[in-house]
């Protein structure tokens, strides 16, 4: 496993148990899923894109990519209802916590004019989502071979939670976040 789960287990776990008064493990927050989505819009009209992109969130990921499709049409962006415009990999379990460690201690420090992350991304389950404007911040994607700099949204679902304890969890856990 990796330290991540280990220093959760270990240490953010007991933590959460005592500041929230929570009486089980099964009570407290953990992360249930991490859900890495790509948009395409040029996807629909150029299929080389489309396979491109998918290489590259496949390195991200650790895992193939689903490729999303359009629900609706819309006449004034040239969208037909099941052009495919984007990629989403959700991870699971270990590679969830491998992509999270991953991510707390190497791409979020590669951000540049970093000064925190913004805590106001959470929703009201406790979601936390992340807008990344470049996927090079990731060092799995090889700089000489992409053709183009796109953005990606990282989703952390947590389960048993809310705002206040997935801050916490993820305080707990060596996420920086502004000071406000």
């Amino acid at each position: 496993m990796t330290n991540l789960v280990d220093k959760y287990r270990k240490e953010a776990l007991p933590k959460l148990k005592e500041e929230f008064d929570l009486k089980n493990d099964l009570a407290a927050p953990a992360v249930e899923k991490v859900v890495v989505n790509m948009g395409l819009a040029e996807g629909s009209s150029n299929k080389e894109v489309l396979q491109k992109a998918k290489v590259q969130l496949a390195a991200i990921a650790g895992q193939r990519p689903r490729v999303t499709k359009a629900k609706k049409a819309i006449a004034s962006f040239k969208l037909r209802a099941g052009d495919q415009i984007g990629l989403m990999a959700t991870l699971r379990k270990k590679k969830a916590w491998n992509f999270l460690e991953k991510f707390i201690k190497i791409t979020v420090p590669r951000m540049r004019d970093f000064r925190g992350l913004d805590p106001g991304n959470f929703d009201k389950s406790g979601n936390y989502s992340l807008g990344i404007t470049e996927q090079i911040l990731f060092p799995e994607v090889d700089y000489s071979k992409i053709d183009k700099i796109r953005g990606l949204v990282v989703t952390i679902v947590v389960k048993n939670s809310d705002p206040a304890k997935t801050k916490r969890l993820f305080e707990l856990l060596g996420m920086p976040f502004k000071k406000v």
